[in-house]
């Protein structure tokens, strides 16, 4: 049985973390400092799972206290960079919070498996213990009993071994990035890192920087000379989520780097090399987009090889039941309590609903109600959903065109205007003069936050027309 050893000051996550391994079937220890860890003799563990940042030495320090043993860093997107800097110094991967439990159960298996020798496979979790390897087997890492998942396993399993440029379209939540990790997973290049990169969460003004790199004095700021995400996925993966946010001038950047293989750091007139299978997602409607001028045509057609679409959970419930019991029990885990139960009216309910924020809303509402639920037993009560969900529900736009408001460019002021009516309103009326950092500095909302609220209540972005050659 491999043993792991948890490093983690923050008590939630550790413990949550190791209720996870070890209902997977794994011996896991823990320790809330690199001090307290050494005390464990890590060196004996078969994986150390470490936050990067601690109290005392930083979690990279586990890299010099146990050099034959693999380790794997936990991180918040924010210190993505330093993620990837402590790669460099020897961890294995690294895996951004919040995280799934799937994702991290991922990751674990793909790195024992190196570590033995053994051909990465994905891995099913059952609720008996076990962690059961099944080769070439993305049903391991996303969940999906009915024909239209069973499908997108299958195309998965096609292209994964392919150097093929992939890109995975579905709507917000519908488990996207799972896909992008079990393509990585099942390919060649498993045992090389998996760089995952949204591209909605990163200001404007960084965004080439953080993809590319840049040199010394390049721009205010740039103190030294720092390597790109591109580049950092040198042999292995590069997944670059929500696409359809990226810039123009990215946009040319990021061709060059499909048509060359080659990248240029921001500030350097030298090209370098790079070795990186692309795999992009996106809710939106790119080929759409091309016609408007917000999404570059050659761009378009680099990254459509092969295409992957997500099904919203709307069209496969024949798996909601099934994805609520995995959620049920992942919560069970977490808040140490007995198996969690769905009332029959629940069931019903759970069923019956749209879901319009897909398998992420259905995980939230899971976790929400196991934790005010008084009881073993989840009844409508505490899942909080409408309880006569809209006819009319407008899925995210996909559907070809699907990229134009559906609501008036401006819409008439009322007296009345709730928080998110009043959110719809201001960018409505002001996206064509303000940029989004703009806009959420005025709306006193991150600029991710702003995207995400565009996501939810479907308000398309404004673009400049961006179709300048490379």
């Amino acid at each position: 049985m491999p043993r792991i050893l948890i490093v983690e000051d923050e008590d939630i996550i550790r413990s949550a973390v190791r209720k996870l391994l070890q209902h997977a079937g794994y011996e896991v220890a823990d320790a809330v400092s690199v001090e307290a860890a050494e005390e464990q003799e890590p060196e004996n563990f078969d994986l150390i799972i470490t936050d990067l940042r601690l109290p005392g030495a930083a979690g990279t320090e586990m890299i010099n206290r146990a050099p034959n043993t693999p380790v794997l860093i936990m991180t918040s997107y924010a210190s993505l960079r330093s993620a990837v800097d402590s790669m460099k110094m020897g961890a294995v991967d690294y895996i951004a919070k919040p995280f799934d439990h799937d994702e991290m159960l991922a990751a674990v298996e793909s790195i024992l498996a190196r570590k033995t020798g053994d051909t990465p496979a994905a891995t099913e979790t059952s609720n008996t213990g076990a962690a059961n390897s099944q080769q070439n087997d993305p049903s391991g890492i996303m969940y999906g009993q009915c024909e239209a998942m069973q499908k997108v396993f299958t195309l998965i399993r096609k292209v994964a071994p392919t150097e093929s440029t992939v890109l995975i379209q579905g709507e917000s939540g519908t488990g996207k990035e799972l896909a992008a990790r079990a393509l990585h997973l099942l390919s060649p290049r498993a045992n090389k890192p998996l760089i995952s990169v949204n591209c909605a969460a990163i200001p404007e003004s960084l965004i080439e920087s953080e993809l590319f790199g840049h040199e010394k004095g390049s721009f205010t700021g740039a103190v030294s000379a720092r390597t790109g995400l591109i580049e950092a996925a040198d042999g292995g993966s590069l997944f670059l989520d929500e696409i359809g946010e990226l810039p123009a001038e990215a946009q040319a950047r990021l061709l060059r780097v499909l048509q060359e293989s080659e990248i240029r750091r921001v500030g350097s007139t030298q090209s370098r090399k790079v070795n990186v299978r692309m795999i992009a997602a996106t809710h939106r409607n790119l080929k759409a987009m091309t016609r408007t001028g917000e999404f570059r045509e050659d761009l378009y057609y680099r990254l459509n090889v092969m295409q992957i679409r997500i099904p919203p959970l709307r069209e496969r419930r024949a798996d909601i039941l099934g994805l609520a019991q995995r959620f049920l029990q992942q919560q069970a885990d977490k808040l140490e309590r007995p198996t969690l139960n769905l009332s029959p009216e629940a069931m019903q309910l759970l069923e019956r609903y749209p879901w319009p924020g897909n398998v992420r809303e259905l995980e939230n509402a899971i976790e929400r109600a196991s934790i005010l639920a008084d009881s073993d037993v989840i009844t409508p009560a505490v899942l909080d959903l409408d309880s006569e969900p809209d006819d009319e529900f407008i899925p995210e736009t996909l559907v070809e065109g699907g990229n134009e408001a559906t609501s008036p460019a401006t819409p008439e002021p009322a007296n009345d205007l709730s928080l998110e009516d009043y959110f719809q309103h201001y960018v409505l009326e002001n996206q064509d003069r303000m940029s989004e950092t703009e806009l959420a500095h005025k709306l006193g909302i991150s600029r991710k936050s702003l995207w995400e609220r565009r996501q939810r209540l479907g308000i398309p972005r404004k673009k400049t027309s961006g179709n300048s050659g490379s």
